[in-house]
């Protein structure tokens, strides 16, 4: 499994090293630096449905986690690369995610359930909600959310709980991390920042490359949380 989720992140030995290559028939779009330590590659293929794309995840360790959403940023499917696993969403979501009411409403919530292929079966519920504040990065205009969501296994135990703010792409139908605050187990919370720095779009110095640049003497993994949860989990 570990070698299937390598080969999906890494997908080709790249020309420079350094530099992503998408699979055959896929076109990188955007290549997001941020703060963390954190560089996202963002990608589409011909044979997925429209709307579909991918986002490839590097740190100063190598590729780390590979998603995939749909048109409406719903987690259709996951990669960690460790301990590797691959993670789905069950069919017929109770209440799936919609981006297209969050900019519609302001407010999109949810309530779907994973499961992984060691078996590990969970369910998220929460919300995005509009702030009604945008920010410009790096010339990007963006509109700021709010959102909490808990993780709950199949007994009702709380795994994971977080709430932020985060930010969105109308263009690209996207989240992207922001400020998040983890609940601890004894009960006190931890923050993150990994808010995006530089868009990196075809043609410019840096795209497609999978070197983060930012805060990457201090990482994430010093507050105990998995890259996944820390980096990935706060967005869709």
């Amino acid at each position: 499994m570990k070698r299937l989720v390598l080969s999906l992140i890494l997908l080709t030995t790249p020309a420079v090293a350094g530099t992503f290559t998408p699979p055959k028939g896929c076109t990188t779009y955007l290549t997001v630096q941020s703060r963390g330590c954190l560089v996202s590659l963002f990608y589409t293929c011909e044979a997925d449905a429209p709307g579909d794309q991918w986002r490839a995840d590097y740190d100063a360790d190598g590729p780390y986690f590979l998603s995939k959403i749909d048109r409406d940023a719903q987690w259709l499917e996951s990669y960690d690369v460790n301990p590797a696993t691959k993670e789905v969403m069950d069919p017929k979501p109770r209440d799936p995610a919609s981006f297209t009411d969050l900019l519609a409403l302001g407010l999109d919530t949810f309530d779907f359930s994973l499961t992984k292929d060691n078996g590990e079966h969970t369910t998220i519920r929460g919300f995005d909600k509009l702030t009604g504040d945008s920010a410009t990065i790096d010339g990007v205009t963006l509109k700021q959310t709010e959102y909490e969501y808990t993780q709950t296994d199949d007994t009702g135990k709380v795994l994971r709980h977080s709430k932020g703010h985060e930010y969105i792409s109308q263009d690209w139908r996207t989240f992207f991390s922001g400020h998040a605050d983890w609940e601890m187990e004894d009960g006190t919370w931890a923050p993150s920042d990994t808010p995006p720095v530089k868009f990196i779009t075809p043609g410019k110095p840096g795209f497609a490359s999978t070197l983060p640049l930012f805060e990457c003497d201090a990482q994430m993994s010093s507050l105990g949380l998995p890259h996944s949860v820390a980096k990935s989990l706060g967005g869709s």
